[in-house]
Protein backbone atom coordinates (compact mmCIF):
# COMPACT_ATOMS: atom_id res chain seq x y z
CA UNK A 1 0.00 0.00 0.00
CA UNK A 2 1.08 3.00 -0.50
CA UNK A 3 2.64 5.75 1.78
CA UNK A 4 0.69 8.82 1.52
CA UNK A 5 2.51 12.56 1.12
CA UNK A 6 0.80 13.98 4.23
CA UNK A 7 3.23 16.89 4.51
CA UNK A 8 5.64 18.16 7.44
CA UNK A 9 5.60 16.37 10.57
CA UNK A 10 4.05 18.88 12.37
CA UNK A 11 0.79 19.33 9.79
CA UNK A 12 0.18 15.05 9.85
CA UNK A 13 -2.69 14.14 11.44
CA UNK A 14 -2.96 12.40 14.58
CA UNK A 15 -3.84 9.46 15.79
CA UNK A 16 -3.95 7.61 19.34
CA UNK A 17 -4.24 3.65 19.33
CA UNK A 18 -6.05 3.11 22.29
CA UNK A 19 -5.89 -1.27 23.19
CA UNK A 20 -5.11 -3.62 26.49
CA UNK A 21 -2.84 -5.83 24.17
CA UNK A 22 0.69 -4.45 23.09
CA UNK A 23 0.19 -6.68 20.52
CA UNK A 24 -2.67 -5.06 18.67
CA UNK A 25 -1.42 -1.72 19.87
CA UNK A 26 1.83 -2.04 17.56
CA UNK A 27 0.64 -3.59 15.00
CA UNK A 28 -1.77 -0.16 14.10
CA UNK A 29 1.19 1.86 15.20
CA UNK A 30 3.68 -0.03 12.54
CA UNK A 31 0.89 0.25 9.80
CA UNK A 32 -0.99 3.69 10.17
CA UNK A 33 3.07 5.04 10.35
CA UNK A 34 3.87 3.94 7.34
CA UNK A 35 0.83 5.76 5.85
CA UNK A 36 2.46 9.02 7.17
CA UNK A 37 0.24 9.63 10.42
CA UNK A 38 1.83 10.49 13.76
CA UNK A 39 0.82 7.73 15.97
CA UNK A 40 0.82 7.21 19.57
CA UNK A 41 -0.52 4.30 21.94
CA UNK A 42 -1.98 3.87 25.54
CA UNK A 43 -2.43 0.62 27.44
CA UNK A 44 -6.04 1.78 28.40
CA UNK A 45 -8.58 4.64 28.25
CA UNK A 46 -7.24 6.45 31.60
CA UNK A 47 -3.56 6.21 30.22
CA UNK A 48 -5.53 7.68 26.94
CA UNK A 49 -7.33 10.58 28.75
CA UNK A 50 -3.55 11.47 30.40
CA UNK A 51 -1.73 11.70 26.78
CA UNK A 52 -5.13 13.54 25.68
CA UNK A 53 -3.91 16.46 28.03
CA UNK A 54 -0.58 16.92 26.70
CA UNK A 55 -1.20 17.01 22.60
CA UNK A 56 -4.40 17.28 20.71
CA UNK A 57 -5.08 14.23 18.60
CA UNK A 58 -7.35 14.16 15.22
CA UNK A 59 -8.53 10.65 15.96
CA UNK A 60 -8.70 8.29 18.32
CA UNK A 61 -8.99 4.01 17.78
CA UNK A 62 -9.69 2.41 21.09
CA UNK A 63 -10.42 -0.85 22.17
CA UNK A 64 -14.27 -1.44 23.85
CA UNK A 65 -13.18 -3.76 27.09
CA UNK A 66 -10.18 -2.56 28.66
CA UNK A 67 -9.11 -2.41 32.58
CA UNK A 68 -9.68 0.50 34.32
CA UNK A 69 -11.35 2.72 31.34
CA UNK A 70 -13.22 1.23 28.65
CA UNK A 71 -13.98 2.16 25.43
CA UNK A 72 -17.21 3.83 26.23
CA UNK A 73 -16.20 5.98 29.18
CA UNK A 74 -13.40 7.09 26.71
CA UNK A 75 -16.25 8.41 24.49
CA UNK A 76 -17.69 10.16 27.21
CA UNK A 77 -14.63 11.63 27.90
CA UNK A 78 -13.87 12.49 24.47
CA UNK A 79 -17.23 14.39 23.73
CA UNK A 80 -16.56 16.40 26.92
CA UNK A 81 -13.24 17.94 26.42
CA UNK A 82 -12.46 16.65 22.64
CA UNK A 83 -15.31 17.06 20.94
CA UNK A 84 -13.72 18.11 17.92
CA UNK A 85 -11.95 14.43 17.75
CA UNK A 86 -13.03 11.72 15.76
CA UNK A 87 -13.48 8.10 17.62
CA UNK A 88 -13.20 4.84 16.67
CA UNK A 89 -13.94 1.63 18.65
CA UNK A 90 -13.00 -1.77 18.33
CA UNK A 91 -14.07 -5.19 19.89
CA UNK A 92 -13.80 -8.64 19.66
CA UNK A 93 -17.06 -8.75 21.70
CA UNK A 94 -19.45 -7.06 19.71
CA UNK A 95 -23.00 -7.23 18.64
CA UNK A 96 -25.62 -4.69 17.12
CA UNK A 97 -26.44 -2.87 20.46
CA UNK A 98 -22.93 -2.22 21.46
CA UNK A 99 -22.17 -1.01 18.07
CA UNK A 100 -25.72 1.28 18.62
CA UNK A 101 -24.83 2.45 21.78
CA UNK A 102 -21.09 3.17 20.80
CA UNK A 103 -22.43 5.24 17.92
CA UNK A 104 -24.96 7.08 20.20
CA UNK A 105 -22.01 8.37 22.39
CA UNK A 106 -20.47 9.34 20.06
CA UNK A 107 -18.35 6.99 18.02
CA UNK A 108 -17.77 7.43 14.25
CA UNK A 109 -17.36 3.83 13.37
CA UNK A 110 -17.15 0.75 14.89
CA UNK A 111 -14.63 -2.20 14.23
CA UNK A 112 -14.78 -6.07 14.95
CA UNK A 113 -12.04 -7.74 16.32
CA UNK A 114 -10.36 -9.52 14.04
CA UNK A 115 -9.88 -7.01 11.50
CA UNK A 116 -7.93 -6.44 8.30
CA UNK A 117 -5.78 -3.20 8.85
CA UNK A 118 -6.31 -2.14 5.05
CA UNK A 119 -9.92 -1.24 7.24
CA UNK A 120 -8.55 0.56 9.27
CA UNK A 121 -6.48 2.44 7.13
CA UNK A 122 -9.50 2.85 4.81
CA UNK A 123 -11.78 4.51 8.24
CA UNK A 124 -8.97 6.65 9.33
CA UNK A 125 -9.18 8.02 5.86
CA UNK A 126 -12.70 8.19 5.89
CA UNK A 127 -13.05 10.19 9.44
CA UNK A 128 -10.20 12.26 8.63
CA UNK A 129 -12.33 13.33 5.44
CA UNK A 130 -14.68 13.87 7.53
CA UNK A 131 -13.04 15.86 10.25
CA UNK A 132 -11.81 18.26 7.22
CA UNK A 133 -14.77 19.19 5.97
CA UNK A 134 -16.35 19.71 9.04
CA UNK A 135 -13.21 22.06 9.91
CA UNK A 136 -13.85 23.45 6.14
CA UNK A 137 -17.35 24.17 7.26
CA UNK A 138 -16.13 25.66 10.57
CA UNK A 139 -13.56 27.97 9.01
CA UNK A 140 -16.63 29.07 6.73
CA UNK A 141 -18.59 29.80 9.68
CA UNK A 142 -15.84 31.87 11.52
CA UNK A 143 -14.68 33.68 8.24
CA UNK A 144 -18.73 34.97 7.83
CA UNK A 145 -19.05 35.82 12.04
CA UNK A 146 -14.92 37.60 11.42
CA UNK A 147 -16.84 39.73 8.32
CA UNK A 148 -19.97 40.74 10.37
CA UNK A 149 -17.79 41.30 13.74
CA UNK A 150 -15.05 43.41 11.38
CA UNK A 151 -18.13 45.40 9.58
CA UNK A 152 -19.58 46.48 13.07
CA UNK A 153 -16.10 47.21 14.90
CA UNK A 154 -15.64 49.53 11.59
CA UNK A 155 -18.94 51.05 11.26
CA UNK A 156 -18.31 52.15 14.85
CA UNK A 157 -17.16 55.44 16.46
CA UNK A 158 -17.66 55.03 19.94
CA UNK A 159 -14.64 53.20 21.80
CA UNK A 160 -16.46 51.73 23.99
CA UNK A 161 -18.16 49.57 21.50
CA UNK A 162 -15.50 48.82 19.75
CA UNK A 163 -13.81 47.57 22.77
CA UNK A 164 -16.40 45.62 23.82
CA UNK A 165 -17.29 44.48 20.30
CA UNK A 166 -13.70 43.27 19.83
CA UNK A 167 -13.39 41.47 23.63
CA UNK A 168 -16.89 39.89 22.97
CA UNK A 169 -16.04 38.23 19.71
CA UNK A 170 -12.24 37.42 20.63
CA UNK A 171 -13.89 35.61 23.67
CA UNK A 172 -16.25 33.66 21.51
CA UNK A 173 -14.24 33.00 18.17
CA UNK A 174 -11.05 31.60 19.89
CA UNK A 175 -13.12 30.06 22.46
CA UNK A 176 -10.93 31.95 25.32
CA UNK A 177 -11.56 31.83 28.99
CA UNK A 178 -10.67 35.28 29.84
CA UNK A 179 -9.66 37.90 26.72
CA UNK A 180 -7.86 41.08 28.00
CA UNK A 181 -7.83 44.41 26.03
CA UNK A 182 -5.08 46.86 26.93
CA UNK A 183 -4.42 50.29 25.13
CA UNK A 184 -1.50 53.20 25.51
CA UNK A 185 -1.76 55.78 27.64
CA UNK A 186 -0.01 58.08 25.35
CA UNK A 187 2.48 58.40 27.63
CA UNK A 188 4.65 54.94 27.08
CA UNK A 189 2.57 52.77 29.49
CA UNK A 190 -0.16 50.27 28.55
CA UNK A 191 -3.71 50.15 30.83
CA UNK A 192 -6.30 46.89 31.02
CA UNK A 193 -9.02 48.76 28.95
CA UNK A 194 -11.49 45.87 29.34
CA UNK A 195 -11.72 42.06 31.02
CA UNK A 196 -14.16 39.13 29.69
CA UNK A 197 -14.47 36.07 30.79
CA UNK A 198 -16.49 32.67 29.90
CA UNK A 199 -18.99 32.29 32.44
CA UNK A 200 -17.44 29.69 34.54
CA UNK A 201 -15.25 32.46 35.45
CA UNK A 202 -16.91 35.50 36.89
CA UNK A 203 -15.75 38.79 37.57
CA UNK A 204 -14.92 38.93 40.88
CA UNK A 205 -13.27 35.79 41.09
CA UNK A 206 -9.38 36.42 41.20
CA UNK A 207 -7.74 34.43 38.50
CA UNK A 208 -4.59 36.16 37.27
CA UNK A 209 -3.49 38.83 35.50
CA UNK A 210 -1.19 39.77 32.21
CA UNK A 211 2.19 41.23 32.89
CA UNK A 212 2.47 44.36 30.32
CA UNK A 213 5.74 45.02 30.61
CA UNK A 214 6.95 41.26 29.48
CA UNK A 215 4.21 41.20 27.42
CA UNK A 216 4.98 44.61 24.94
CA UNK A 217 8.56 43.32 25.10
CA UNK A 218 7.85 39.76 23.74
CA UNK A 219 5.37 42.01 21.32
CA UNK A 220 8.55 44.55 20.37
CA UNK A 221 10.67 41.80 19.69
CA UNK A 222 8.86 39.11 18.12
CA UNK A 223 5.00 39.92 17.17
CA UNK A 224 2.23 37.71 17.92
CA UNK A 225 2.58 35.20 20.81
CA UNK A 226 1.10 32.08 21.52
CA UNK A 227 2.64 30.10 24.42
CA UNK A 228 1.64 27.47 26.81
CA UNK A 229 1.86 26.07 30.50
CA UNK A 230 5.48 27.25 31.91
CA UNK A 231 6.04 29.61 28.96
CA UNK A 232 2.67 30.80 29.33
CA UNK A 233 2.80 31.55 32.99
CA UNK A 234 5.68 34.01 32.09
CA UNK A 235 2.84 36.54 30.56
CA UNK A 236 0.18 35.86 32.92
CA UNK A 237 0.74 35.52 36.23
CA UNK A 238 -1.26 32.81 37.73
CA UNK A 239 -2.89 31.30 40.69
CA UNK A 240 -2.20 27.86 42.22
CA UNK A 241 -5.32 27.30 41.86
CA UNK A 242 -6.23 28.75 38.60
CA UNK A 243 -3.30 27.52 36.33
CA UNK A 244 -2.42 29.07 32.87
CA UNK A 245 -2.51 26.36 30.34
CA UNK A 246 -2.29 28.71 27.05
CA UNK A 247 -1.83 32.26 26.03
CA UNK A 248 -2.69 34.21 22.89
CA UNK A 249 -1.30 37.44 22.58
CA UNK A 250 -1.61 39.77 19.10
CA UNK A 251 -0.49 43.59 19.07
CA UNK A 252 -2.64 46.32 17.68
CA UNK A 253 -0.70 48.34 15.88
CA UNK A 254 -1.05 51.83 13.47
CA UNK A 255 2.04 52.79 10.69
CA UNK A 256 3.95 50.30 12.93
CA UNK A 257 3.15 52.24 16.08
CA UNK A 258 1.91 49.57 19.03
CA UNK A 259 -1.07 51.12 20.70
CA UNK A 260 -2.55 48.03 22.26
CA UNK A 261 -2.80 44.43 22.45
CA UNK A 262 -5.01 41.55 22.71
CA UNK A 263 -4.65 38.98 25.04
CA UNK A 264 -6.74 35.55 25.40
CA UNK A 265 -6.49 32.95 27.84
CA UNK A 266 -7.10 29.18 28.29
CA UNK A 267 -7.32 27.96 31.92
CA UNK A 268 -8.60 24.80 31.03
CA UNK A 269 -5.42 21.97 30.36
CA UNK A 270 -6.98 20.08 27.53
CA UNK A 271 -7.26 23.57 25.50
CA UNK A 272 -4.40 24.81 23.75
CA UNK A 273 -4.50 28.10 20.92
CA UNK A 274 -3.37 26.99 18.05
CA UNK A 275 -2.07 29.24 14.96
CA UNK A 276 -5.52 29.93 13.51
CA UNK A 277 -6.63 31.08 16.47
CA UNK A 278 -3.52 33.51 16.49
CA UNK A 279 -4.37 34.37 12.85
CA UNK A 280 -8.34 34.77 13.76
CA UNK A 281 -6.98 37.30 17.03
CA UNK A 282 -4.88 39.14 14.49
CA UNK A 283 -7.16 40.13 12.00
CA UNK A 284 -9.45 41.08 14.43
CA UNK A 285 -6.61 43.22 16.19
CA UNK A 286 -5.68 44.73 12.79
CA UNK A 287 -9.62 45.63 12.10
CA UNK A 288 -9.65 46.62 16.17
CA UNK A 289 -6.57 48.73 15.42
CA UNK A 290 -7.71 51.29 13.32
CA UNK A 291 -11.52 51.62 14.53
CA UNK A 292 -10.35 52.51 17.91
CA UNK A 293 -7.47 55.50 17.04
CA UNK A 294 -10.84 56.77 14.35
CA UNK A 295 -12.90 56.41 18.00
CA UNK A 296 -9.97 58.25 19.69
CA UNK A 297 -9.68 61.06 17.01
CA UNK A 298 -13.62 61.01 17.36
CA UNK A 299 -13.60 61.66 20.77
CA UNK A 300 -11.00 64.44 20.50
CA UNK A 301 -12.89 66.28 18.47
CA UNK A 302 -16.25 65.72 19.86
CA UNK A 303 -13.88 67.14 23.18
CA UNK A 304 -13.13 70.54 20.89
CA UNK A 305 -16.65 70.63 19.30
CA UNK A 306 -17.77 71.03 23.31
CA UNK A 307 -15.13 72.90 24.09
CA UNK A 308 -16.08 75.32 21.29
CA UNK A 309 -19.57 75.60 22.09
CA UNK A 310 -19.13 76.23 25.73
CA UNK A 311 -16.65 79.19 24.43
CA UNK A 312 -18.47 80.68 22.27
CA UNK A 313 -21.71 80.65 25.13
CA UNK A 314 -19.22 81.94 27.18
CA UNK A 315 -18.59 85.20 24.50
CA UNK A 316 -22.03 85.46 24.20
CA UNK A 317 -22.42 86.09 28.09
CA UNK A 318 -20.07 88.16 28.39
CA UNK A 319 -21.51 91.07 26.01
CA UNK A 320 -23.33 91.99 29.28
CA UNK A 321 -22.77 91.42 32.70
CA UNK A 322 -26.23 90.70 33.20
CA UNK A 323 -26.52 87.52 31.43
CA UNK A 324 -23.39 86.10 32.59
CA UNK A 325 -23.59 82.81 33.23
CA UNK A 326 -27.48 82.67 31.69
CA UNK A 327 -26.22 80.12 28.71
CA UNK A 328 -24.55 77.44 30.79
CA UNK A 329 -27.82 77.64 33.67
CA UNK A 330 -30.70 76.88 30.44
CA UNK A 331 -28.46 73.73 29.28
CA UNK A 332 -28.95 72.84 32.93
CA UNK A 333 -32.27 73.32 33.24
CA UNK A 334 -33.49 72.39 29.66
CA UNK A 335 -30.93 68.86 29.54
CA UNK A 336 -32.56 68.18 33.24
CA UNK A 337 -36.30 68.70 31.53
CA UNK A 338 -34.97 66.52 28.34
CA UNK A 339 -34.03 63.59 30.99
CA UNK A 340 -37.33 64.01 32.22
CA UNK A 341 -39.32 63.48 29.30
CA UNK A 342 -37.00 60.44 28.35
CA UNK A 343 -35.21 61.39 25.66
CA UNK A 344 -32.20 59.17 24.70
CA UNK A 345 -28.71 60.44 25.66
CA UNK A 346 -27.58 61.59 21.88
CA UNK A 347 -30.61 63.93 21.66
CA UNK A 348 -30.06 65.30 25.43
CA UNK A 349 -26.31 65.87 23.96
CA UNK A 350 -27.92 67.96 21.30
CA UNK A 351 -30.50 69.91 23.67
CA UNK A 352 -27.39 70.45 25.81
CA UNK A 353 -25.61 71.90 23.17
CA UNK A 354 -28.62 74.30 21.05
CA UNK A 355 -29.47 75.90 24.83
CA UNK A 356 -25.96 76.59 25.03
CA UNK A 357 -25.77 78.49 21.75
CA UNK A 358 -29.22 79.43 22.18
CA UNK A 359 -28.80 83.34 21.79
CA UNK A 360 -25.44 83.50 19.64
CA UNK A 361 -27.76 85.37 17.38
CA UNK A 362 -27.26 88.32 19.63
CA UNK A 363 -24.04 89.00 18.39
CA UNK A 364 -25.76 90.35 15.34
CA UNK A 365 -28.07 93.26 17.53
CA UNK A 366 -25.23 95.28 17.70
CA UNK A 367 -27.30 98.19 19.97
CA UNK A 368 -27.52 97.74 23.15
CA UNK A 369 -30.20 96.19 24.33
CA UNK A 370 -30.15 96.06 27.69
CA UNK A 371 -30.81 99.57 28.76
CA UNK A 372 -32.95 100.12 32.03
CA UNK A 373 -36.96 100.15 30.74
CA UNK A 374 -38.98 98.53 28.14
CA UNK A 375 -37.29 98.16 24.57
CA UNK A 376 -38.81 100.38 21.92
CA UNK A 377 -40.78 98.29 18.97
CA UNK A 378 -37.92 99.46 16.73
CA UNK A 379 -35.54 97.69 19.17
CA UNK A 380 -37.58 94.93 20.15
CA UNK A 381 -37.99 94.45 16.19
CA UNK A 382 -33.96 93.90 16.25
CA UNK A 383 -34.13 91.61 18.94
CA UNK A 384 -36.47 89.62 17.37
CA UNK A 385 -33.69 89.01 14.93
CA UNK A 386 -31.39 87.19 17.10
CA UNK A 387 -33.02 83.52 16.64
CA UNK A 388 -32.03 84.33 12.12
CA UNK A 389 -28.73 85.65 12.81
CA UNK A 390 -28.30 82.72 15.20
CA UNK A 391 -29.09 79.95 12.45
CA UNK A 392 -27.23 82.64 9.49
CA UNK A 393 -23.76 82.23 12.18
CA UNK A 394 -24.56 77.82 12.94
CA UNK A 395 -25.78 76.90 9.02
CA UNK A 396 -21.99 76.91 7.35
CA UNK A 397 -20.80 74.83 10.24
CA UNK A 398 -22.06 71.37 9.33
CA UNK A 399 -21.19 69.66 12.46
CA UNK A 400 -23.39 72.12 14.43
CA UNK A 401 -26.62 71.89 11.99
CA UNK A 402 -28.45 69.67 14.60
CA UNK A 403 -27.99 72.52 17.18
CA UNK A 404 -29.91 75.01 14.30
CA UNK A 405 -33.30 73.98 15.08
CA UNK A 406 -33.47 74.88 19.25
CA UNK A 407 -31.34 78.29 18.56
CA UNK A 408 -33.37 78.96 15.40
CA UNK A 409 -36.77 78.58 16.90
CA UNK A 410 -36.72 78.67 20.95
CA UNK A 411 -39.06 81.63 20.75
CA UNK A 412 -42.20 79.87 18.83
CA UNK A 413 -44.73 79.73 21.03
CA UNK A 414 -47.27 77.01 21.72
CA UNK A 415 -50.32 78.89 20.63
CA UNK A 416 -48.91 80.15 17.28
CA UNK A 417 -47.99 84.00 18.25
CA UNK A 418 -43.93 82.90 18.65
CA UNK A 419 -41.50 84.21 16.03
CA UNK A 420 -39.22 84.03 13.68
CA UNK A 421 -41.98 81.85 11.64
CA UNK A 422 -45.52 81.72 13.68
CA UNK A 423 -44.91 77.76 14.49
CA UNK A 424 -47.87 76.19 16.77
CA UNK A 425 -48.00 73.22 18.76
CA UNK A 426 -46.31 70.15 17.67
CA UNK A 427 -44.68 71.53 14.39
CA UNK A 428 -42.13 73.30 16.91
CA UNK A 429 -39.40 70.76 17.24
CA UNK A 430 -39.65 69.48 20.81
CA UNK A 431 -35.93 70.48 21.72
CA UNK A 432 -37.27 74.03 20.99
CA UNK A 433 -40.09 73.75 23.22
CA UNK A 434 -38.07 72.51 25.68
CA UNK A 435 -35.34 75.56 25.56
CA UNK A 436 -38.43 77.90 25.31
CA UNK A 437 -39.55 76.96 28.91
CA UNK A 438 -35.65 76.72 30.49
CA UNK A 439 -34.52 80.18 28.98
CA UNK A 440 -37.69 81.83 30.48
CA UNK A 441 -37.16 80.11 34.03
CA UNK A 442 -33.44 81.21 33.65
CA UNK A 443 -34.48 84.70 32.88
CA UNK A 444 -37.10 85.18 34.62
CA UNK A 445 -34.95 84.71 38.24
CA UNK A 446 -31.91 86.16 37.62
CA UNK A 447 -30.90 90.20 37.17
CA UNK A 448 -31.63 92.04 33.87
CA UNK A 449 -30.47 95.19 33.63
CA UNK A 450 -33.96 96.41 33.38
CA UNK A 451 -35.21 94.31 36.45
CA UNK A 452 -34.32 92.48 39.74
CA UNK A 453 -34.88 88.76 39.50
CA UNK A 454 -37.92 87.25 40.14
CA UNK A 455 -38.73 84.69 43.06
CA UNK A 456 -38.92 80.64 42.33
CA UNK A 457 -42.28 80.48 43.31
CA UNK A 458 -43.54 83.68 41.32
CA UNK A 459 -41.57 82.22 38.35
CA UNK A 460 -43.30 78.82 38.17
CA UNK A 461 -46.92 80.39 39.01
CA UNK A 462 -46.44 82.44 36.03
CA UNK A 463 -44.65 79.49 33.97
CA UNK A 464 -47.35 77.23 34.99
CA UNK A 465 -50.09 80.16 33.88
CA UNK A 466 -48.55 79.98 30.20
CA UNK A 467 -49.16 76.29 29.99
CA UNK A 468 -50.81 75.50 26.70
CA UNK A 469 -50.40 79.39 25.12
CA UNK A 470 -46.64 80.25 25.27
CA UNK A 471 -45.33 76.96 26.41
CA UNK A 472 -45.51 72.92 25.74
CA UNK A 473 -48.23 72.16 28.21
CA UNK A 474 -46.72 68.65 28.96
CA UNK A 475 -43.50 69.69 28.86
CA UNK A 476 -44.57 72.54 31.45
CA UNK A 477 -46.28 70.02 33.61
CA UNK A 478 -42.94 68.04 33.87
CA UNK A 479 -40.64 71.28 34.29
CA UNK A 480 -42.56 72.65 37.60
CA UNK A 481 -43.29 69.27 39.07
CA UNK A 482 -39.45 68.63 39.40
CA UNK A 483 -37.88 71.67 38.93
CA UNK A 484 -37.73 71.70 42.89
CA UNK A 485 -35.56 68.32 43.36
CA UNK A 486 -33.09 69.79 40.61
CA UNK A 487 -32.92 72.70 42.54
CA UNK A 488 -32.35 71.19 45.69
CA UNK A 489 -29.57 68.66 44.06
CA UNK A 490 -28.16 72.14 42.81
CA UNK A 491 -27.79 73.30 46.27
CA UNK A 492 -26.41 69.97 47.86
CA UNK A 493 -23.69 70.65 45.23
CA UNK A 494 -22.76 73.89 46.32
CA UNK A 495 -23.94 75.39 43.55
CA UNK A 496 -25.90 79.38 43.28
CA UNK A 497 -29.85 78.65 42.63
CA UNK A 498 -32.62 81.37 42.48
CA UNK A 499 -34.09 82.68 45.68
Amino acid sequence: MAQLDLGPLEERPRVLVVDDEKFIRDILADFLGMEGYVVRTAEDGSAAVTELSRASYDIVISDLKMPRMGGLELLKELSHAHPDTIAVIMTGFGTVETAIDAMKRGAYDYILKPFKVEEIIHIVQRGLEKRRLAAENLRLREALSLYKVSEAIAASLSLDEVIATVTDSSLHEVRADVVSTWLDDGEGSFFERSNNRASPFPCEESIGHFMPDAVVKRLKLGGPIVEHDARAAELFAELPSRPVSSVAVVPMKMRERLIGWIGAVSLTSSKRFDEGQRKLLSILASRAAAAIENARLYEDLQATFKQTIKSLARTIDKMDRYTAGHSERVAIYAVALARWLGLQEDLIEVVRHSALMHDIGKVGCVMNLNKPGKLTQDEYEIFKKHPVYGREILDPIKFLEPVIPGVYLHHERWDGRGYPLGLAGTDIPLIARIISIADTYDAMTSDRAYRRALPHEVTVNEITRCSGSQFDPDATGTFTEKIEALREEMQDAGETIPE
